[in-house]
C-alpha cells in the first residue's frame, strides 16, 4: 500500500509539473469532455498567497472537507510539495464529469462555503492560482474505480 501510494504521488507530482509548464488551460480544454461512464479523479494544485498557507490549510483543515463531502466531492488525497513553497496539492472523486460540474455548483453556493470563503479572505485571497484538471485512470494503473 505505501508503494501504490508513493507511486500514486509521483504521478502527481509529474503531471502538475506538465501542466504548469503547459500554461493557462484553453477555452477548450476548460470544457467537459464527452460524457463519462464512470468516477473521475479531480487533481488540484493551489498557490497559496505571500504568507497565506497557513491560512489555506486552516481553512481545509477545518471547513472544506467537511463541505466537499456534503456535496459528493470525495477526498482522496492532499499533499504539501516539499519543493515548492505556498503550494497544495489533492485529489478528489467525483462519480461523473457531469457530477463534478453540479457538485462544484452545489458547493459553490453552499451558505456554509460563503461565509467562509468571505472570512477567510477578508484581509486579502489566501488563494493566487489554482490548476485544476480530470483524470482517469490508465488501464495499466493500480488506482482502478
Amino acid at each position: 500500500m505505501r508503494f501504490v501510494r508513493a507511486s500514486i504521488f509521483s504521478a502527481v507530482l509529474v503531471l502538475v509539473g506538465i501542466a504548469a509548464t503547459m500554461g493557462a488551460p484553453t477555452a477548450a480544454a476548460q470544457q467537459p469532455a464527452a460524457q463519462s461512464s464512470g468516477p473521475v479523479w479531480e487533481i488540484r494544485t493551489y498557490i497559496a498567497s505571500s504568507g497565506k498557507l497557513d491560512a489555506l490549510h486552516t481553512r481545509f483543515r477545518d471547513h472544506t472537507i467537511r463541505i466537499f463531502a456534503r456535496h459528493g466531492i470525495k477526498s482522496i488525497a492532499y499533499w504539501i510539495p516539499e519543493d515548492q513553497r505556498n503550494t497544495l496539492v489533492y485529489i478528489i472523486q467525483h462519480e461523473s464529469r457531469e457530477a463534478a460540474a453540479a457538485n462544484w455548483k452545489a458547493f459553490l453556493s453552499d451558505p456554509e462555503w460563503v461565509k467562509v470563503a468571505e472570512a477567510s479572505n477578508v484581509d486579502g485571497n489566501i488563494v493566487a492560482r489554482v490548476d485544476s484538471y480530470f483524470a482517469t485512470p490508465a488501464d495499466y494503473s493500480p488506482l482502478q474505480p
